[in-house]
């Protein structure tokens, strides 16, 4: 066990109690939702893909509670749990001498905001967080990277009494923001329209993890990314699901991110790789967990037609996917669609993609209150006439099936409005859209 001395040591590097903490370039959405979230009384949960901005975040809520004199500095504790010098020493007893070593030392002078980052490493860490919570003595956020864990094991323990907030890495709004473009109406998109669409193009490689944005080179940018995904799968994959067959695990991997947009079976996948049928159903519900991929179902009434259809794989992070994938330019248009997923994913819309009678794809249709809002196509042009062919009459076939009096084609540049006596056809860049 780390004695008192040492934890205080390390404790005292991370907080606000005797020095300024830099914590970047303000999420304010983010920061926002949080105070709502910590004004509710409940204990609240930010999950997300390692390295998306959680461990940020949590210092930045904790720098406005400071700014806004609804705490003193040392009535706030903020502990990483994946700083090398606890030593892997993770247990509930490390956890019950992290807070008495604060209690003795800081003396916080009311109920105290407690931030635990990267909670998941240590086992036992529920009940400790549902003692504190029950006996209303702190305010507690805590953060992990899997799903899976926070999920299951708070829902379990803290059923009723914990809020989740989802961390994504940046939208595009976030990313000019980090790259010094403000955008406030739409006069400031039309000045800055030539910065906007070539960051678009960075953007669309290297996605939108934040510390990838002060890089300056690809070579960098491609080798953090790297790093990232290696993180990810030995430390949220191999390790906690204790996966011997590692080779497996990356060749599946790197197949789907490769393979972005596209119709997955398990059964496509297990003839393609020739890996057995269960290690391909057991490995792509892993790789769900630490929010490295998303499966999206095809829209149906039918709970057991969506089950038995193929399913469209999406990566949670463009710059990943390019950095270990085998190709990029050719594979723009299922970039774009990527990009358009994400961005309904960070809305929380309802979202499947559609199938007409005449087996015409549709990329996305988004459902509200068991209502079918809207139909979304991507593609990277249409230009050339049987590309526009072929999606303005999947985009028809589906508007007069379900009813809708209008859709919409995003591209990479093209603006347009197709007419026709059942609705219209709004066409319009991908990246405006992302800004509206």
């Amino acid at each position: 066990m780390i004695n008192n001395e040492k934890l205080l040591e390390i404790l005292n590097d991370w907080n606000f109690w005797q020095k300024k903490i830099e914590t970047g370039i303000e999420r304010k959405e983010y920061v926002d939702k949080m105070e709502r979230y910590f004004n509710i009384g409940l204990v609240v949960s930010l999950i997300g893909i390692r390295r998306s901005g959680k461990s940020t975040l949590m210092l930045q809520f904790a720098k406005k509670m400071l700014e806004e004199k609804k705490f003193l500095p040392q009535d706030i504790l903020y502990v990483n749990f994946e700083d090398a010098r606890f030593l892997g020493e993770y247990s509930p007893e490390l956890l019950g001498e992290i807070y008495e070593t604060y209690l003795q030392n800081l003396k916080p002078g009311g109920k105290p905001l407690i931030l635990l980052d990267e909670i998941q490493n240590v086992p036992g860490w529920e009940k400790f967080v549902n003692s504190l919570h029950e006996r209303k003595v702190a305010s507690i956020f805590v953060s992990g990277s899997n799903s899976h864990l926070l999920n299951s094991e708070l829902s379990t323990v803290l059923t009723g009494r914990q809020l989740t907030l989802k961390i994504y890495p940046l939208t595009f709004a976030e990313f000019l923001i980090f790259n010094k473009i403000e955008i406030s109406d739409q006069l400031s998109i039309v000045r800055q329209k030539a910065k906007i669409k070539e960051l678009f193009g960075e953007y669309l490689k290297f996605g939108g993890m934040p510390k990838t944005v002060f890089l300056k080179t690809a070579e960098d940018k491609n080798t953090i990314l790297r790093n990232y995904f290696e993180d990810i799968i030995n430390r949220d994959l191999l390790s906690r699901f204790k996966i011997r067959q590692s080779e497996k695990l990356r060749i599946l991997t790197k197949f789907y991110l490769t393979n972005i947009s596209a119709l997955m079976s398990y059964n496509k996948v297990k003839d393609f790789l020739k890996i057995p049928l269960s290690t391909v159903e057991r490995f792509s519900e892993y790789l769900t967990t630490p929010f490295l991929l998303y499966f999206l179902p095809k829209f149906a009434y039918s709970l057991k037609e969506q089950a038995v259809n193929p399913r469209k794989v999406y990566a949670s992070d463009l710059g990943l996917r390019n950095a270990i994938s085998f190709s990029f330019n050719e594979d723009r248009g299922k970039l774009l669609e990527n990009l358009v997923f994400l961005h309904l994913l960070k809305k929380e819309e309802e979202v499947y993609y559609y199938k007409t009678k005449n087996n015409l794809e549709v990329d996305f249709l988004i459902r509200k209150k068991q209502k079918i809002e809207a139909i979304i196509q991507v593609c990277v042009s249409l230009e050339k006439f049987e590309t526009r062919e072929r999606e303005i009459n999947a985009t028809v076939s589906a508007m007069r099936e379900l009813g809708l009096k209008k859709a919409l084609i995003l591209t990479e540049s093209e603006e347009d409005s197709v007419g026709m006596e059942s609705g219209e056809i709004v066409v319009m860049p991908v990246w405006r859209w992302l800004l509206q």
